[in-house]
């Protein structure tokens, strides 16, 4: 199910002003047929993918907290990761695997991809976001251990500056067991490298 956007007026009216500026700057007629709407439509567009501002990551955490006596590693991965790069406000993307190993508590699977969307949708760097999702986990289940890993093309990297196509980059961030334990964190790569399905 799609969830229904609000966008908001002002921030809508205000930022299609500007964008219709811009179309005159870079050298095209905002008035011709194709770009009467544009403004509008890339207002509303940045408004939905830098939503997570609005979004309280912990929060999303705690609404699916339950006691658990689960101890074993849950692992989450091959989530959807879209962002904007924060230097040149173009997209990344890719995808994210998640693993934490309970201490008590577990969290409803759903919000774990909810999180990433939640730090993903607001202009980032692939390192910082790596790290705000493993220390959102962290601070809100306080498990034996967390491992993230993004895996991320940069369009920053592929249609501007070194035009690199092929190119991908691979950020980690882990905690507790993870770090501590060489056999727990060569599990978590091994499965996340697995094609179980």
């Amino acid at each position: 199910m799609q969830e229904k956007l609000i966008y908001d007026d002002k921030v809508t009216e205000k930022l299609s002003a500007v964008y219709k500026e811009v179309l005159g700057e870079i050298g095209e007629d905002p008035n011709r047929e194709g770009l009467l709407k544009t403004p509008e439509r890339v207002a509303k567009a940045l408004q939905y993918l830098t939503k997570g501002y609005d979004e309280d990551p912990e929060e999303i955490l705690k609404g699916a907290l339950f006691n658990e006596e689960y101890s074993e590693m849950v692992i989450v991965k091959d989530i959807e990761v879209y962002s904007m790069c924060e230097h040149h406000m173009l997209p990344f993307f890719g995808k994210a695997h998640i693993a934490y190993i309970p201490d008590g508590k577990i969290v409803g699977l759903s919000k774990l991809p909810r999180v990433v969307d939640a730090f993903a949708r607001r202009l980032q760097v692939q390192e910082r976001l790596t790290i705000e999702i493993r220390d959102c986990i962290e601070k809100t289940l306080n498990p034996k251990g967390v491992a993230v890993v993004l895996e991320c093309n940069h369009m920053c990297m592929q249609m501007r500056g070194v035009q690199k196509q092929n190119s991908s980059t691979t950020s980690s961030a882990f905690t507790g067991l993870f770090l501590s334990n060489d056999s727990t964190r060569k599990e978590f790569i091994n499965l996340v490298q697995a094609k179980l399905h």
